[in-house]
């Protein structure tokens, strides 16, 4: 399917201006959704009920207000509101270039894709190219339904993403939660180190990866579909274990005696001629992570499959 822009924008980049369209970069095809009903098996519908009456109130008859004290509202009217919104404009301001690894993901919001328009393919590779040579990203101001946001542009190796990005007021600091220092050992972090080497990889392949509890409620649904009755699926080796670690050591030796042999890279050879005698432990291949149990069933006459969408 052809990919459908949703908005004509303008990148400005000094005297440059970069015609380009903005592409929706993800999509939701996460969770399965369930209604709920009455128990004569009818769809519920939500209302929304006065607290000073009890009665139902219409929505053309709601009003919009900002609660000041408790219990006192000042009130907007519909114009008002749309008086308070920023204007819309095409035109993205880029303010400045800062170093790509400079943003923290924390930051990152919805992402986008920018695609050059017409009589926009020269500029648009020209600022690529320059942001990936520079090393840099650019940070632009871009007003869009009312609000002015913050976004970085940065390239990729077919394009450039446009990342919408979150206020300083609306990320949380870690710092907050006090988190207590506890110092770890030299041979504790060279047993570390071996179970990160052993399951290592160069890059992330989103592919090798797919939604197993979307998966599984899925197939639970056909077989209700089917008239068979689904019981919980019994808990994993890691579930049943218990969260606690009583010793941290035995804990690092046991995952990696768990594991099966394989010849030891570089990086795993450099960490055994720097840990202690008691911490050597052969390298080993990396376990693949446990696969959910599906729901077990009682077997039933077949019938109706759902549908996939």
């Amino acid at each position: 399917m052809t990919a459908r822009s949703i908005a004509s924008l303008t990148l400005s980049f000094g005297l440059v201006s970069i015609p380009v369209k903005l592409y929706s970069a993800t999509e939701s095809a996460s969770g399965v959704g369930f209604n709920f009903l009455s128990p004569e098996g009818g769809r519920v519908k939500q209302q929304y009920v006065s607290e000073a009456t009890g009665e139902v109130v219409a929505r053309a008859d709601m009003k919009k207000g900002y609660e000041f004290e408790k219990g006192q509202f000042v009130v907007f009217a519909p114009d008002e509101l749309k008086a308070l919104e920023e204007g819309a404009t095409h035109v993205v301001e880029i303010v400045s270039f800062v170093p790509e690894k400079s943003v923290d993901p924390l930051y990152y919001d919805k992402a986008y894709f920018i695609a050059p328009d017409k009589r926009g393919g020269k500029p648009y590779s020209l600022l690529r190219e320059a942001m990936h040579q520079s090393q840099r990203c650019a940070l632009a101001k871009w007003s869009y339904k009312g609000k002015t946001r913050i976004v970085q542009v940065r390239p990729a190796e077919d394009g450039m993403i446009f990342q919408q990005l979150l206020f300083a007021d609306e990320v949380r600091a870690l710092k907050d939660l006090h988190i207590e220092e506890v110092p770890v050992t030299d041979t504790e972090l060279q047993l570390a180190l071996q179970i990160i080497d052993q399951v290592s990889e160069d890059t992330y392949d989103p592919s090798a990866y797919e939604d197993e509890e979307k998966k599984r409620i899925l197939e639970a649904i056909d077989q209700k579909i089917a008239g068979k009755q689904i019981v919980s699926p019994e808990p994993s080796a890691l579930e049943s274990g218990g969260g606690q670690v009583i010793d941290l050591m035995e804990a690092l030796r046991a995952s990696l005696k768990s594991k099966t042999k394989k010849a030891p890279s570089e990086k795993a050879v450099a960490v055994k001629k720097a840990a202690p005698a008691d911490a050597e432990v052969l390298a080993t291949k990396p376990r693949r992570p446990a696969k959910r149990v599906a729901p077990k069933v009682e077997e039933a006459p077949p019938a109706k499959v759902r549908a996939r969408k």
